[in-house]
C-alpha cells in the first residue's frame, strides 16, 4: 500500500531516540531498582489549586466545544502576562492556544515552512525538533552550539549558514538539553541577522520560569522592533508541573495568528474549556512551584558537578536553567548511546544519550535533575564506577 511522504520523512525520528528510557521503564516494571534520569518530568505534583480549578470548571459544565484560537479568558490572561513581562502591549489577537508546546511548535512550523525551505536550529536540540521540521518538508540546517561558548548560539555561525531558502531561525532559551540561557546581547546579534535576511524568529521558551539564581532571562519578544517577525511558544507543563494537561500557546503578530487559525481549527477545533480555565488561573499569578524546582535543580546540578567533573575523564556542563545537566563521557572511548545503554544494564541508571539531541552531543549523556538529592548522588556514584571500570579495562 502507498503512504504519504510525511511518514517517510518522520521515519526514525520518533520513539527510537527514547530507547534507553523505554528499556528502563520495562526493567523497572520487572522489579529492577532503576534510577531514572531520562525525561523532564517535574519533581512535584500539579498544584492542588489547579486541579481544583479544572474540577470546578468541569462540574460547572465547561466540557463543550471550544474554538481554534482559545477560550477568551485564557487568551486575555496570556495577553496580560506577556504585556507585563515584555514591557509592551500584547493583545489577545496575538495569542493562540493549543495542546502543549509540542503541538504549538508543530502548528507554527507548518504555518511558516514548506518543502524546499530551510530552518536554522541549534545543535544540540530538543529531541523532537528534527521531526517537527521534517514534518513540514523543510530542510533542517543545524547550527553548532559549542561547549566553549556555553552552548549559546553564535551569530557568526548563523550568518554562515543562511541561504536564499532560509525562512526561520528556531531558538530555544532556556535551552534543552544544555540549560544555556541566551543573553540579551546574544539575541540582539541574532536578531540583526534575522532582520537583514527577512527571517522569522521562533523561540521555544517553555523553561522561562525555571532560570537559576544569578542568570537573567531575555526574549526576542522584548524588542518592539522585532514585533512583526517573532513568535514565542510555551506551556504550563514545566512551570506549573502540569505536563499531562497539554496546555500550551504561542504569541506573535496578529496577522500570523489569524493565518494560523485555519490550521488550528483543521487540526483540533479547539482545546478543552475546563483546561483553559485552569490555565488562565495558572498564568495570571506566579507559579507556586517553579521557583522551588529551579532552586532544587540548581543544587542537584552542582552535586553532579562536584561528584563527577574531572574524575575518570568525565566533564560536566553547569546548566543555567531547566531540568538537565550534561556529562561528557567521550574519554571512556564510547559514544553517549553505548555508555548510556551499558550504564543501564550494568548499574541500573537510566540517562539519555547525547546523540538523541544531535550530532554535537556525540559522546555526551544528559541527566535529568528531577530525582531527590540522595538518588542523584547515588546515580553519580554508579556513573563514576562505570566510567572508572571502562578506563581500567581500556588500560
Amino acid at each position: 500500500m502507498r503512504y504519504a511522504a510525511i511518514t517517510d520523512r518522520l521515519d526514525g525520528l520518533g520513539g527510537a531516540k527514547w530507547a534507553v528510557h523505554a528499556l528502563a521503564r520495562h526493567m523497572a516494571a520487572e522489579g529492577h531498582d532503576i534510577i531514572e534520569l531520562t525525561i523532564g518530568e517535574p519533581d512535584v505534583p500539579t498544584p492542588a489549586v489547579l486541579i481544583e480549578a479544572a474540577t470546578a470548571a468541569m462540574a460547572a459544565g465547561r466540557t463543550g466545544y471550544s474554538n481554534g484560537r482559545g477560550e477568551p479568558a485564557l487568551t486575555q490572561a496570556l495577553a496580560a502576562r506577556y504585556t507585563a513581562r515584555r514591557g509592551r502591549l500584547i493583545g489577545a489577537d496575538q495569542v493562540m492556544c493549543l495542546p502543549g508546546t509540542q503541538t504549538t511548535l508543530f502548528a507554527v512550523l507548518m504555518a511558516l515552512l514548506g518543502p524546499g525551505d530551510e530552518v536554522l536550529v541549534g545543535d544540540p536540540m530538543y529531541a523532537t525538533y528534527a521531526g517537527l521540521i521534517a514534518a513540514t518538508g523543510a530542510k533542517m540546517v543545524p547550527v553548532p552550539l559549542r561547549a566553549e561558548h556555553g552552548f549559546r548560539m553564535q551569530a557568526a555561525d548563523v550568518a554562515s549558514r543562511v541561504t536564499p531558502r532560509t525562512r526561520v531561525l528556531f531558538l530555544n532559551t532556556p535551552h534543552n538539553p544544555t540549560g544555556a540561557v541566551l543573553a540579551r546581547s546574544d539575541i540582539a546579534a541574532l536578531a540583526d541577522i534575522a532582520v537583514a535576511q527577512d527571517l522569522w524568529i521562533l523561540c521555544d521558551e517553555v523553561y522561562e520560569d525555571m532560570v537559576f539564581e544569578g542568570t537573567k532571562f531575555a526574549s526576542p519578544m522584548d524588542d518592539p522592533a522585532l514585533a512583526d517577525r517573532v513568535i514565542v511558544a510555551s506551556s504550563i507543563s514545566k512551570s506549573h508541573a502540569a505536563p499531562g494537561f497539554r496546555s500550551g500557546w504561542c504569541v506573535g503578530p496578529a496577522e500570523f495568528c489569524a493565518r494560523l487559525l485555519s490550521l488550528s481549527e483543521t487540526m483540533l477545533f479547539g482545546s478543552q474549556p475546563f483546561i483553559a480555565d485552569m490555565t488562565a488561573m495558572a498564568v495570571s499569578a506566579p507559579s507556586p512551584v517553579a521557583a522551588g524546582m529551579a532552586e532544587r535543580f540548581k543544587r542537584r546540578a552542582e552535586l553532579i558537578f562536584d561528584v563527577l567533573d574531572g574524575r575518570a575523564g568525565l566533564r560536566v556542563n553547569r546548566p543555567e536553567a531547566g531540568m538537565f545537566a550534561l556529562v561528557d563521557v567521550s574519554a571512556t572511548g564510547l559514544t553517549g548511546e553505548a555508555f548510556a545503554m551499558g550504564l543501564l544494564k550494568d548499574k541500573q541508571v537510566a540517562v539519555m544519550p547525547g546523540e538523541s539531541f544531535g550530532d554535537a552531543l556525540a559522546g555526551w549523556i544528559r541527566l535529568s535533575l528531577t530525582q531527590d538529592d540522595a538518588r542523584i548522588v547515588e546515580a553519580c556514584g554508579r556513573i563514576l564506577c562505570q566510567a572508572t571500570g571502562l578506563q581500567e579495562r581500556a588500560a
